[in-house]
């Protein structure tokens, strides 16, 4: 992933995601940065429940040993939705696992999945580090 990390609210962050085993689509995406990036935990995601559960995120990288890797959350302007809050991790995405299944960060467990990043109206479905 590509990110622009920069302090200045001028330049865009830039997200690109190659196609890969844990997502297949790749991304090439430019928002207007509007707040930092901050390390993000945890997500509450309504795909599987209408009232929502809670995930532990990851970033995942191209690096074969160790892919995972940190996943971020920050407060751009997406010109077809407006304000969101952009989840975003490595070079390969952003890695989904259930916080009540212990398990290792693995593309062969049936209880996990990766998305390219995700956009969300709110930060209220957000757990940072720290």
């Amino acid at each position: 992933m590509s990110v622009n990390l920069n302090k200045s609210k001028d330049r865009p962050v830039i997200v690109e995601v190659e196609s890969n085993e844990n997502c297949e689509a790749s991304v090439f995406a430019r928002f207007k940065e509007i707040g930092p990036a901050r390390t993000v935990l945890q997500i509450k995601l309504y795909d599987r429940n209408h009232a929502g559960e809670w995930y532990w995120v990851t970033g995942w990288s191209d690096n074969e040993s160790t892919p995972p890797c940190q996943a971020y959350a920050q407060l751009v302007e997406d010109s077809g939705a407006g304000l969101t809050h952009l989840v975003y991790g490595g070079l390969y995405g952003v890695r989904f696992k259930p916080i009540n299944i212990e398990e290792p960060w693995s593309l062969e467990s049936p209880h996990q999945w990766g998305e390219a990043y995700l956009s969300l109206a709110s930060d209220r479905d957000l757990r940072y580090a720290g």
